[in-house]
């Protein structure tokens, strides 16, 4: 059974013990906030919960890399890490907002759109997914298209908002949460002519 253990274990970034700790606490303090009770009985009902819950879904959440030579997990990220870059996507959201409704309440109606495309490629899959979703859950901007090989295709509404695009921040920060490599490379800047760099 432990050389099963270890076995499945094989490939998997970080430590499998702490990953299942994380979950196991976090599970229990989600039962303890919803139940409210601080009896014995309960409390060993919700640990065990817990434990149980952990040991069956833990598998669930490892995705694999593109190669299939590791697997992440899918909240292996550091709990500080996330809450700065939950802030700055916040705060991120915000300028957003203002920028749309800066634009769509101008006289003229300042929108300019356009469809822009670049490269970031992450060994963990669920960077691609973070970086996807972040832009898309900003106002003016909306993932169309990730293919396999990193290349994101974005819808801009604003200059502003294609401006964000073109400057490469969010993959910056999506590349610092998960302690990947910040590749950002501009294939197509929206305008008629594409960008002609070429990974080095």
């Amino acid at each position: 059974m432990e050389a099963e253990t270890r076995k499945s274990d094989c490939g998997v970034v970080g430590s499998p013990v702490v990953h299942r700790g994380f979950m196991m606490v976090a599970l229990f303090l989600f039962w303890y906030v919803l139940s409210g009770r601080s009896d014995a009985k309960f409390l060993v009902y919700g640990a065990v919960t817990a434990v149980v819950t952990t040991m069956v879904t833990y598998p669930l959440l490892l995705v694999p890399n593109q190669s299939q030579t590791r697997r992440y997990f899918v909240f292996g990220v550091s709990p500080l890490k996330g809450l700065r870059y939950f802030l700055w996507l916040m705060y991120q959201l915000v300028l957003a907002n203002i920028d749309v409704l800066l634009a769509v309440t101008d006289q003229e109606l300042a929108i300019d759109p356009k469809v822009l495309k670049f490269r970031f490629t992450a060994d963990n899959p669920v960077a691609s997914v973070v970086l996807a979703n972040s832009i898309t859950l900003t106002p003016g901007t909306v993932t169309m298209d990730v293919t396999s090989d990193g290349i994101y295709t974005i819808h801009a509404l604003t200059p502003g908002a294609a401006e964000g695009v073109r400057s490469g921040n969010f993959p910056a920060h999506v590349a610092w949460l998960f302690d990947e490599e910040d590749d950002f490379l501009l294939i197509d800047d929206g305008s008629d002519m594409e960008v002609k760099e070429e990974r080095e």
